[in-house]
């Protein structure tokens, strides 16, 4: 019997720690950072490229334009994960555009809601794209759960960046084909004029 009162008081304070941490933090913040050898302009292309997704998004299914134009402030969309074989449906929302620069957007879920944005910097021919990252939990419980989850979610965050590092070095898509001129043959009249 007293050994079960002390697991009971164990049980007790593991709760009171867990349920503590989640009001005392209830949001987790993280930043990540890669740099790839492409100008701005083509890595904007390749990460804003839907086709794309798959290649450096784990786990990203597809996306269905709710309302809005897409690609623009204001575009509301599900998009569709699978994590751990179960499909998860966010709502994406588009909250800021500048392209080439940047992209800012809200995820909303039940368990939890994220503010995410994306940020390009161009030098010399090379680009930095920095992503960060607010997570909030909806509810006592799933606060108390994200505030235990900041380095996994961050490992996760820096294992697309990689990979979006990868998409974009590797990428042979041409994005801006520059349309060909005709051009007009010309008969050069002079020298058979001076002939006559």
């Amino acid at each position: 019997m007293k050994y079960l009162k002390y697991l009971l008081y164990l049980i007790i304070v593991l709760a009171l720690i867990f349920f503590g941490k989640g009001l005392l933090t209830p949001s987790v913040s993280y930043e990540s950072e890669i740099v790839v050898d492409k100008p701005a302009r083509e890595a904007w292309a390749v990460l804003s490229d839907e086709t794309k997704l798959p290649e450096w998004i784990e786990g990203f299914k597809r996306t269905e334009l709710v309302s809005g134009t897409a690609n623009t402030v204001g575009a509301v969309s599900k998009v569709y994960v699978e994590d751990n074989g179960q499909e998860m449906v966010m709502e994406e929302t588009i909250t800021a555009l500048e392209p080439n620069e940047r992209m800012a957007m809200t995820f909303t879920m039940d368990f939890m809601d994220m503010d995410y944005e994306i940020l390009l910097k161009e030098n010399d021919g090379k680009t930095t794209i920095s992503s960060k990252s607010t997570t909030e939990g909806n509810g006592i419980f799933a606060k108390s759960l994200i505030s235990f989850m900041p380095g996994a979610m961050k490992e996760q965050e820096e294992k697309n960046l990689s990979n979006l590092k990868k998409v974009i070095e590797e990428n042979t898509k041409n994005y801006f084909p520059v349309p060909e001129i005709e051009t007009e043959t010309v008969i050069d009249t002079t020298a058979a004029s001076v002939e006559e």
